[in-house]
Protein backbone atom coordinates (compact mmCIF):
# COMPACT_ATOMS: atom_id res chain seq x y z
CA UNK A 1 0.00 0.00 0.00
CA UNK A 2 1.04 3.51 -0.97
CA UNK A 3 1.69 5.94 1.58
CA UNK A 4 -1.23 8.20 0.37
CA UNK A 5 -3.39 5.16 0.49
CA UNK A 6 -2.09 4.10 3.71
CA UNK A 7 -2.80 7.85 5.31
CA UNK A 8 -6.51 7.79 3.84
CA UNK A 9 -7.24 4.55 5.35
CA UNK A 10 -5.55 5.67 9.02
CA UNK A 11 -7.94 8.57 8.36
CA UNK A 12 -10.94 6.73 7.69
CA UNK A 13 -9.94 4.30 10.59
CA UNK A 14 -9.80 7.24 12.52
CA UNK A 15 -12.83 9.24 12.08
CA UNK A 16 -14.87 6.47 12.09
CA UNK A 17 -13.81 5.37 15.51
CA UNK A 18 -14.30 8.72 16.15
CA UNK A 19 -17.43 8.99 14.87
CA UNK A 20 -19.17 6.30 16.80
CA UNK A 21 -17.63 7.13 19.93
CA UNK A 22 -19.21 10.12 19.97
CA UNK A 23 -22.21 8.62 18.96
CA UNK A 24 -22.31 6.85 21.79
CA UNK A 25 -21.08 9.90 23.89
CA UNK A 26 -24.08 11.65 22.90
CA UNK A 27 -26.69 9.24 22.58
CA UNK A 28 -26.12 8.43 26.23
CA UNK A 29 -25.89 11.80 27.49
CA UNK A 30 -29.47 12.19 25.47
CA UNK A 31 -31.21 8.91 27.25
CA UNK A 32 -29.79 10.19 30.58
CA UNK A 33 -31.78 13.46 30.00
CA UNK A 34 -35.11 11.46 28.65
CA UNK A 35 -37.90 10.00 30.86
CA UNK A 36 -39.35 8.15 27.95
CA UNK A 37 -36.46 8.22 25.49
CA UNK A 38 -36.61 5.03 22.49
CA UNK A 39 -32.60 4.01 22.41
CA UNK A 40 -33.32 2.78 18.41
CA UNK A 41 -34.21 6.41 17.72
CA UNK A 42 -31.55 8.51 19.47
CA UNK A 43 -29.19 6.11 18.39
CA UNK A 44 -29.81 6.33 14.85
CA UNK A 45 -30.62 10.48 14.71
CA UNK A 46 -27.52 10.50 17.00
CA UNK A 47 -25.54 8.78 14.37
CA UNK A 48 -26.73 10.62 11.30
CA UNK A 49 -26.10 14.34 12.97
CA UNK A 50 -22.36 13.17 13.85
CA UNK A 51 -21.72 11.51 10.75
CA UNK A 52 -23.22 14.56 9.18
CA UNK A 53 -20.89 16.56 10.87
CA UNK A 54 -17.86 14.39 10.81
CA UNK A 55 -18.20 14.32 6.93
CA UNK A 56 -18.47 17.96 6.99
CA UNK A 57 -15.08 18.46 9.15
CA UNK A 58 -13.02 15.71 7.06
CA UNK A 59 -14.08 17.56 3.75
CA UNK A 60 -13.01 20.89 5.38
CA UNK A 61 -9.63 18.97 6.27
CA UNK A 62 -9.23 17.92 3.19
CA UNK A 63 -10.36 21.33 1.72
CA UNK A 64 -6.87 21.45 -0.85
CA UNK A 65 -7.40 17.77 -2.08
CA UNK A 66 -10.87 17.51 -3.43
CA UNK A 67 -10.64 13.21 -4.46
CA UNK A 68 -9.61 12.55 -1.02
CA UNK A 69 -12.14 14.78 0.74
CA UNK A 70 -14.98 13.35 -1.68
CA UNK A 71 -14.05 9.94 -0.58
CA UNK A 72 -13.20 10.40 3.27
CA UNK A 73 -16.55 12.18 3.42
CA UNK A 74 -18.58 9.43 1.67
CA UNK A 75 -17.02 6.97 3.93
CA UNK A 76 -18.78 8.79 7.10
CA UNK A 77 -21.74 9.61 4.97
CA UNK A 78 -22.16 5.95 4.49
CA UNK A 79 -21.41 4.77 8.08
CA UNK A 80 -24.93 4.77 9.35
CA UNK A 81 -25.90 2.54 6.61
CA UNK A 82 -22.62 0.75 7.42
CA UNK A 83 -24.11 0.36 11.33
CA UNK A 84 -27.75 -0.87 9.86
CA UNK A 85 -26.38 -3.37 8.34
CA UNK A 86 -23.74 -4.54 11.15
CA UNK A 87 -26.95 -4.77 13.16
CA UNK A 88 -29.03 -6.86 10.89
CA UNK A 89 -26.22 -8.99 10.15
CA UNK A 90 -25.12 -10.04 13.54
CA UNK A 91 -29.20 -10.39 14.49
CA UNK A 92 -29.18 -12.65 11.56
CA UNK A 93 -25.95 -14.50 12.84
CA UNK A 94 -28.01 -14.80 16.41
CA UNK A 95 -31.48 -15.91 15.30
CA UNK A 96 -31.14 -17.44 12.08
CA UNK A 97 -31.17 -16.27 8.69
CA UNK A 98 -34.75 -15.83 8.85
CA UNK A 99 -36.25 -12.49 7.83
CA UNK A 100 -34.98 -9.48 9.35
CA UNK A 101 -36.97 -7.96 12.21
CA UNK A 102 -37.75 -4.87 9.80
CA UNK A 103 -37.31 -4.90 6.26
CA UNK A 104 -33.70 -2.83 4.93
CA UNK A 105 -35.76 -0.44 2.77
CA UNK A 106 -37.74 1.18 4.85
CA UNK A 107 -34.46 1.23 7.89
CA UNK A 108 -32.36 2.84 4.85
CA UNK A 109 -35.43 4.99 3.51
CA UNK A 110 -35.39 5.93 6.89
CA UNK A 111 -31.71 6.73 7.74
CA UNK A 112 -31.59 8.61 4.23
CA UNK A 113 -34.26 11.34 5.39
CA UNK A 114 -32.38 11.37 8.61
CA UNK A 115 -29.31 12.08 6.32
CA UNK A 116 -30.92 14.75 4.00
CA UNK A 117 -32.29 16.46 7.14
CA UNK A 118 -28.97 17.00 8.53
CA UNK A 119 -27.11 17.61 5.16
CA UNK A 120 -29.04 20.93 4.73
CA UNK A 121 -28.80 22.13 8.37
CA UNK A 122 -24.73 21.84 7.32
CA UNK A 123 -23.35 22.88 4.11
CA UNK A 124 -20.89 21.39 2.40
CA UNK A 125 -17.59 23.58 1.93
CA UNK A 126 -18.27 24.80 5.77
CA UNK A 127 -17.05 23.39 8.98
CA UNK A 128 -19.53 22.73 11.26
CA UNK A 129 -17.57 24.93 14.28
CA UNK A 130 -19.25 25.86 18.06
CA UNK A 131 -22.14 28.69 17.35
CA UNK A 132 -23.32 26.31 14.23
CA UNK A 133 -23.53 23.23 16.76
CA UNK A 134 -25.01 25.12 19.46
CA UNK A 135 -27.61 26.58 17.05
CA UNK A 136 -28.50 23.26 15.20
CA UNK A 137 -27.84 20.49 18.07
CA UNK A 138 -31.56 21.54 19.31
CA UNK A 139 -33.11 20.06 16.16
CA UNK A 140 -31.11 16.70 17.15
CA UNK A 141 -32.57 16.88 20.68
CA UNK A 142 -35.84 18.03 20.02
CA UNK A 143 -35.97 14.75 17.36
CA UNK A 144 -35.21 12.32 19.87
CA UNK A 145 -37.18 13.81 22.92
CA UNK A 146 -40.79 13.05 23.50
CA UNK A 147 -43.77 15.50 23.81
CA UNK A 148 -44.20 16.95 27.39
CA UNK A 149 -40.35 17.64 28.63
CA UNK A 150 -40.08 20.26 31.16
CA UNK A 151 -36.77 21.27 29.65
CA UNK A 152 -36.49 22.77 26.41
CA UNK A 153 -34.02 20.45 23.91
CA UNK A 154 -30.99 23.51 24.12
CA UNK A 155 -31.30 24.09 27.60
CA UNK A 156 -31.14 20.10 27.92
CA UNK A 157 -27.87 20.22 25.52
CA UNK A 158 -26.08 23.48 27.17
CA UNK A 159 -26.51 21.53 30.92
CA UNK A 160 -24.74 18.58 29.86
CA UNK A 161 -22.18 20.34 27.42
CA UNK A 162 -22.88 18.42 24.38
CA UNK A 163 -21.99 21.26 22.23
CA UNK A 164 -18.37 20.97 23.05
CA UNK A 165 -18.40 17.14 22.53
CA UNK A 166 -19.26 17.42 18.83
CA UNK A 167 -17.17 20.67 18.51
CA UNK A 168 -13.94 18.89 19.95
CA UNK A 169 -14.98 15.69 17.84
CA UNK A 170 -15.51 17.82 14.58
CA UNK A 171 -12.19 19.78 15.02
CA UNK A 172 -9.95 16.34 15.72
CA UNK A 173 -11.98 15.06 12.49
CA UNK A 174 -10.59 18.41 10.47
CA UNK A 175 -7.17 18.55 12.01
CA UNK A 176 -6.65 14.68 11.19
CA UNK A 177 -7.70 15.06 7.76
CA UNK A 178 -5.30 17.84 7.40
CA UNK A 179 -2.34 15.93 8.51
CA UNK A 180 -3.76 12.88 6.19
CA UNK A 181 -3.64 15.43 3.10
CA UNK A 182 -0.64 17.06 3.78
CA UNK A 183 1.07 13.47 3.82
CA UNK A 184 -0.50 12.32 0.68
CA UNK A 185 1.56 14.90 -0.98
CA UNK A 186 0.57 17.90 -3.37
Amino acid sequence: MSDPDRSLVSFVAFASLGTMSTVQDLSAAALSSLTDGRPDLVAEETLCLVCVVSARAAAFGFRERTPLAHAAAEVLLELPFTWRDYHVAAEMLTHGAGEPPEAAEVIYDRLQRKMEFYGVHFAPGAMPGERALADKMPLWMGRVSPPGLHEMPDARIERMGLVGVLARHARLIREFAAQAAAATGP
